[in-house]
């Protein structure tokens, strides 16, 4: 999508702080934290929500909640940390492609 602004992230449009990159998924600092530790994870390919996932990107969805641990730890919450993930207007989305946000206080 041209106009996405995540996907623009994704591709080196728009300048992000990425913490985490691989072939599939990116993740990067929330320009107005809702935390401390606020961070947004994307997969590369557009969709607009977790209702509009497919069978086929299963695989994916998979990979991106097994690497929060991870990212998470990284960025000092290893503690504990909080993830969400809104969906549609009714869900508190405001950008439509599917993100998770991780949200934590280094403890």
């Amino acid at each position: 999508m041209t106009d996405c602004i995540f996907c623009k992230i994704a591709t080196k449009e728009i300048p992000a702080t990425v913490v985490y990159e691989d072939g599939e998924m990116l993740c990067f600092k929330d320009i107005n934290p809702a935390a401390p530790v606020h961070l947004l994870l994307v997969p590369k390919e557009h969709f607009d929500s977790l209702a509009h996932a497919q069978p086929e990107h299963e695989p994916l969805l998979g990979k991106m909640m097994m690497k929060v641990p991870k990212i998470a730890e990284a960025a000092g919450l290893a503690g504990g940390f909080k993830t969400q993930i809104n969906t549609g207007k009714g869900g508190g989305q405001e950008v439509f492609h599917l993100h998770i946000h991780i949200l934590g206080r280094p403890v």
